[in-house]
């Protein structure tokens, strides 16, 4: 029998909870909009008892999440959302809530770097040892596997905030982010998008202006990643990049802003191959929560032997 996992994509509008074993078998499922903590977290775990009682036992549950969170584990806030600005979540301790509750081991990371394990493992970046992954939709983040492993610092990288050039007479849009006005997320997420154009990305017509600005803004954020991180391939994800004229768009733009820098034949010659849309389209959330799981328990199997032996 295939062992099963619990996995949450955490969002701020919605909680995805899924159990299974990958993409490709996914037992049971439910979209829970997200309320107050109490109210999500407690929704979240009577999911789980159902499915538990259904479907069997679970070896360990997933999250990721909207952030910033804590993923220092040495850390006492290990776990928890820090300073979002969704109204009651600061400081919400999820991990512990899901452990206490459920009694399971939980992986927990940002909902970006979810996905971008998940499509290093099942998707477009399968059999490859690196990769960014960028979400562009209500924010923007990214998450990075670098040598086949997920990057953390001191915290997680938080590449919607970057600063890239505005030239003000060519777009005068102050920016919509509360922390920083015109960073990469205040002047390209579907926010700004709304704010800058009067409607939401999905209602305008390929044609339309925003498109060629947008795609500069996203071309430059991605001349920064690709230099910094050298990613083998770059996914991009959310629902502004459903849009999928935006896609040559913006791989000129990424080429433009690189000025044949980098001598790298899928850049040059096949870019539609090297900026890449999600190989698992809006599931790459809670595969990637799938994934965590499965790192968790491994982690927890590994930790149990070591004990044993000693």
């Amino acid at each position: 029998m295939s062992t099963l996992y619990g996995a949450v994509e955490a969002g701020g509008t919605k909680f995805v909870c899924a159990v299974g074993t990958g993409p490709d078998d996914v037992r049971t499922q439910v979209r829970i909009d997200t309320d107050t903590p109490a109210k999500t977290l407690a929704a979240t775990c009577s999911f789980f008892r159902q499915a538990i009682i259904q479907h069997g036992a679970l070896a360990s549950i997933g999250v990721g999440s909207f952030g910033p969170v804590d993923l220092d584990q040495q850390s006492p806030t290990y776990g928890s959302i820090t300073s979002t600005p969704k109204p009651g979540w600061a400081n919400t301790d999820i991990v512990q809530h899901l452990q206490r509750e459920l009694g399971l081991p939980v992986g927990f990371d940002t909902d970006v770097n979810a996905a971008a394990l998940a499509e290093a493992r099942w998707g477009a970046g399968a059999g490859l040892h690196s990769l960014l992954y960028l979400t562009v939709g209500t924010g923007i983040g990214g998450g990075a596997i670098v040598d086949g492993r997920l990057v953390h610092g001191r915290m997680h990288p938080e590449m919607g905030h970057i600063s890239l050039p505005h030239d003000r007479t060519q777009d005068p849009y102050d920016g919509c982010c509360p922390y920083h006005g015109d960073c990469l997320e205040g002047l390209a997420s579907g926010p700004a998008i709304q704010g800058r154009w009067g409607a939401p990305a999905h209602e305008l017509a390929p044609d339309h202006e925003a498109w060629a600005l947008e795609a500069g803004y996203l071309g430059a954020a991605l001349a920064n990643f690709i230099l910094t991180l050298s990613p083998q391939r770059v996914v991009l994800g959310g629902g502004v990049m459903e849009q999928q004229h935006l896609f040559p768009l913006v791989r000129q733009q990424t080429a433009r802003v690189l000025q044949g820098y980098l001598k790298l034949p899928e850049l040059q010659d096949k870019p539609e191959t090297f900026i890449v849309p999600p190989g698992l389209g809006s599931r790459a959330g809670f595969c990637g929560a799938l994934a965590l799981a499965q790192q968790a328990a491994s982690s927890q199997e590994s930790t149990s032997n070591q004990e044993s032996s000693s």
